[in-house]
């Protein structure tokens, strides 16, 4: 028998090999085609630390500094460096815009974009969007390559994606795999519906670009699931026509605008769904309708399941939030709801999310008398809710959204800290932060406490003195 199937195998073989040939794409032509409308893209920041671990950045005319300073070895204090970051992108225009993720260029001084001829172009940001992780760079060139776009709807599950990019700085690098998932939802993660592939794709990949075999640009290399901070089979990618919608916000208008209806949702589970009488575990069930806003003029309620909005149909919950987010502010459209045994068409005008630049703008509405408001500090506040002060069991305070480039983000703040005073002054509401922000000279220096977990500590910030 064995002797038998050795006499076999030199048939076998042959025809395995070439039949396995046969099946693998060649992927070089791509490459050389649209391999040089992929740039390298390093950023520089200077950070600003102290000269002796575990002793926190105080600026130099504060008080504090002076007790500090009998701890640090002769002639030493706090030192500058520059902290530098590499990444990935594409040219999508001959005239030099370069789409990239907006993690890779935040808070840099100065962004250098390197192509596949050697040529080095300094960079300015045209504009981010931190909720999708785009970012819009643009380089005085003309006549460059740019790639093609494709359309990621018609992406299928098991197709064959190539990327390029610079992982671990190993410039042009090409990766292939294939489309493991659609529509992926990541924690934190409500804007994007993502694309899931087995390219590899490490640190120095993100913002490059992915391709399909028609050479076509299909998605954005953004982010890896990892234990180890190295490659484990899992990567995601930001569809094209997402960044392309952003691009095209940013680019004309300088901000992107967002829809928002003003309610919170939860997963259907299977048991929900019994429970109201649903045939399917889908759509995102209403927990809360937040008063006046576009939600309760519609009409909708506590307990109502959404399962269409604006034509497009709620699978899950994390579905709504991308699918709001994408219709125009002011536009009035249609919502399907499930309510209590049977279906109801409602009609709702879109509200809109408020960004960064209208967070800032109410900021400077609350000014105290110097003229000077908590968008100095660079800060994006909310109110916490009745559960969240139970929940961390404090009395007061105001929670950190967003920490954008400015004295917090250099002092230290993170998003989800809790500041629960300022210079000793217990801080109730977001108008009493910007009250006394406002009262505080420029150039000062302000003592905030900030609840981190568990720990609760203080945070010195040096407020901007222009």
């Amino acid at each position: 028998m064995l002797k038998r199937l050795f006499l076999l195998l030199p048939l076998l073989l042959p025809f395995a090999t070439s039949a396995s040939a046969a099946a693998l794409p060649d992927f070089a032509d791509l490459v050389e085609k649209q391999g040089p409308a992929v740039v390298n893209i390093s950023s520089t920041q200077t950070v600003r630390h102290s000269a002796i671990p575990n002793i926190p950045n105080i600026p130099e005319d504060d008080p504090f500094y002076e007790f500090f300073k009998k701890f640090m070895p002769p002639n030493q204090g706090p030192r500058e460096f520059e902290s530098k970051s590499l990444g990935s992108g594409f040219i999508v225009s001959a005239d030099g815009y370069v789409l990239t993720n907006a993690h890779v260029v935040e808070q840099s001084d100065e962004i250098l974009v390197k192509l596949t001829d050697k040529r080095e172009f300094k960079a300015k940001v045209v504009g981010t969007d931190k909720k999708t992780d785009i970012a819009v760079i643009k380089i005085e060139a003309a006549g460059l390559p740019n790639v093609a776009l494709g359309d990621p709807d018609k992406l299928r599950v098991g197709e064959w994606v190539v990327a390029i990019g610079a992982p671990f700085g190993f410039e042009n690098s090409v990766t292939a795999g294939i489309v493991s998932a659609k529509g992926r939802s990541l924690p934190q993660e409500n804007y994007v519906p993502f694309i899931q592939t087995d390219v590899a794709i490490n640190p120095g990949n993100s913002g490059g670009p992915l391709f399909n075999l028609q050479g076509e640009v299909v998605g954005i290399n953004s982010q890896i699931y990892s234990r180890t901070g190295g490659f484990m089979g899992l990567s995601f990618a930001i569809p094209i026509d997402v960044a392309m919608d952003i691009v095209n916000q940013l680019r004309t208008t300088g901000k992107v605008s967002r829809g928002r209806i003003g309610v919170v949702i939860q997963e259907v589970t299977k048991e929900l769904a019994e429970s109201f009488g649903l045939p399917q575990a889908t759509g995102a069930l209403i927990s809360s309708v937040e008063k006046g806003s576009p939600a309760d003029k519609a009409g909708l309620e506590v307990s109502d399941v959404i399962q269409q909005f604006d034509g497009k149909t709620v699978n899950r919950s994390a579905d709504l939030p991308r699918i709001v987010a994408a219709v125009r502010p002011g536009t009035t459209t249609g919502v399907r709801i499930w309510r209590k045994g049977s279906t109801r068409d409602l009609n709702i005008t879109v509200g809109e999310m408020p960004g960064e630049e209208k967070v800032a703008a109410k900021a400077e509405g609350a000014r105290g008398k110097s003229g000077e408001s908590s968008s100095r500090l660079g800060l994006v506040l909310s109110e916490l809710t009745a559960e969240q002060k139970k929940e961390l069991n404090v009395q007061h305070g105001v929670v950190v959204d967003e920490v954008l480039p400015g004295p917090a983000a250099r002092g230290g703040l993170r998003p989800g800290d809790v500041v629960l005073a300022l210079n000793n002054d217990d801080v109730k509401t977001v108008a009493d932060f910007n009250r006394m922000v406002g009262k505080v000279e420029k150039g000062r220096t302000v003592a905030l406490l900030v609840r981190r977990g568990e720990v609760t500590s203080f945070i010195t910030v040096k407020l901007n003195g222009q």
